[in-house]
């Protein structure tokens, strides 16, 4: 057993899952969540319960974050006791959560000055990969200190890439989410068309993901979207941030993302019609609605 105790802030869809794993390999954790329950729900589990970030952290050797946004996060870290007046000298923090890398890099900053280590360390591979340890997570920081945790990171995930400095593990992670959500956006528009031309949803889908269209999003979403099925493991809503966030990183390091901005609109769609709260493959509403009101999932 590790002697680190860890202390996670963030008990939701994903943090869950990930601080029961950490349990489950025999790490001390101390939970702190906004709302109770989920704190209840971890200390049933054989975890530690704390009333505020700084608790948490003040019984930790290391918190780990996993939040919803780069408000919360610096709420939580930085705020009134956040985690920071918590933690001691050359003691870490691991922000698993989706933020703006120049947040992250702030972030880092503003720790170093405490001389604590950050770590930005946003993950992909949803609710199921967070159940299963097999997340692929992005790290920016310090090459030490982030080999001081691995262990730690290997319990969460199955992919631990060292991108660089603190920073980079966000600006990874927005490159995968424009790639992702852009794939996810325009298997939904030829489901769409399609449908539209009277094909057999059935037989396209069998026939474009056995050739170069194979892979993760046709297999895992673009079933769903011919199912219908979109019980949320990653909210559209969250996609839309993150999408933002990739948006505006991208105007700031001069990149030029115009499919991204399009797929960002989109996304920002799905919550005005009211999907916000669906699984992000729920883009694929947004575009039944421009093509009359078709439903692919009910007809496939």
């Amino acid at each position: 057993m590790s002697a680190k105790t860890i202390g996670y802030v963030g008990l939701g869809i994903m943090g869950m899952p990930m601080a029961k794993n950490l349990v489950d390999a025999g790490y001390p954790v101390v939970g702190h969540n906004r709302s109770r329950d989920p704190v209840d729900e971890l200390v049933e589990y054989g975890g530690e319960g704390a009333g505020t970030p700084r608790e948490a952290a003040a019984k930790a050797d290391v918190v780990i974050t996993c939040l919803p946004d780069s408000e919360t996060v610096e709420e939580v870290v930085l705020g009134d006791d956040g985690v920071a007046d918590g933690l001691d000298d050359g003691e870490a923090v691991i922000d698993m959560s989706t933020i703006s890398p120049p947040v992250a890099e702030a972030l880092a900053d503003r720790l170093v000055q405490k001389g604590i280590h950050f770590m930005d360390a946003p993950v992909s591979g949803g609710e199921s990969g967070a159940i299963e340890g097999t997340l692929s997570i992005m790290v920016g920081g310090d090459e030490d200190v982030v080999d001081d945790h691995n262990d730690i990171l290997e319990t969460l995930g199955e992919t631990i890439t060292h991108c660089g400095e603190s920073g980079t593990g966000q600006i990874t992670k927005a490159c995968n989410q424009l790639v992702v959500s852009g794939m996810i956006e325009v298997v939904a528009e030829g489901f769409v068309f399609a449908h539209q031309a009277g094909a057999d949803l059935d037989a396209v889908y069998d026939a474009i993901s056995g050739g170069s269209c194979r892979g993760f999003v046709m297999d895992h979403h673009g079933t769903h979207m011919l199912d219908g099925d979109h019980e949320p493991g990653f909210y559209s809503s969250y996609m839309y941030k993150d999408l933002s966030y990739a948006v505006e990183a991208a105007k700031e390091y001069g990149a030029p993302v115009p499919t991204t901005a399009v797929t960002h609109e989109l996304y920002k769609s799905t919550i005005e019609s009211g999907y916000g709260q669906e699984k992000n493959t729920a883009v694929i509403k947004v575009l039944e609605n421009m093509a009359g009101g078709i439903d692919v999932g009910g007809d496939s």
